[in-house]
């Protein structure tokens, strides 16, 4: 097939940081095992991405054992696994070359965090000529300290502060600045009721 499924950063790494309580949906991985779902009874490729910092001694240092998929999720064999270092998938990977082999031109992107990773890398994927979809429900983030905010706040003092961007209005913006510039917007739901209607 010419589309593949795009999974970003759905890792335990986001568990173990003290932001994971703030996060926009900590189900998160029921919503991506379903376009997982998706994917492979279309025979699309589905491909799983990790970040990582080597070295950093932070929760993405993969020698603290966090950098791995979240326990819910499984990936088949044959299923590309790459690891980046930069905010979007392609920059720091061979993710378009490996899309490029397989012939893939449509891409559906996923996973934490909506407006960064998930972000960069749909807008990197339409620059490149891909068409994508961004599936907002399958993402995930936390809120946005303001750029005033002190370094090192605590997540009380992060939520209390009235000039922080909650989660909520994080993933709104980012479905305004991606959608009929660089992405399609579509939910889970939409995109079964697509697959059901095409079988």
């Amino acid at each position: 097939m010419t589309r593949a499924l795009i999974v970003i950063d759905v890792q335990e790494s986001f568990r173990a940081h003290p932001l994971w309580e703030t996060i926009s949906d900590p189900k998160i991985t029921r919503q991506v095992d379903r376009l997982v779902g998706l994917a492979r009874r279309a025979g699309d490729t589905v491909v799983w991405v990790l970040h990582s910092e080597p070295g950093s001694g932070g929760v993405f240092d993969p020698a603290l054992g966090h950098v791995r998929l979240m326990d819910e999720l499984s990936r088949r064999d044959g299923e590309p696994l790459i690891h980046k270092t930069s905010h979007n998938a392609f920059t720091t990977t061979n993710l378009q070359q490996l899309l490029t082999e397989r012939g893939v031109r449509e891409l559906t992107v996923c996973g934490i965090r909506t407006e960064q990773c998930v972000e960069t890398t749909t807008r990197l994927a339409s620059d490149l000529g891909y068409r994508v979809t961004f599936v907002t429900d399958a993402t995930a983030t936390n809120p946005v300290p303001h750029r005033d905010a002190p370094a090192g706040q605590s997540v009380a003092e992060l939520l209390a502060d009235p000039r922080t961007l909650s989660a909520e209005d994080v993933i709104r913006r980012t479905e305004y600045a991606l959608s009929g510039r660089f992405a399609t917007i579509a939910t889970v739901d939409e995109l079964e009721t697509s697959a059901a209607s095409r079988a």
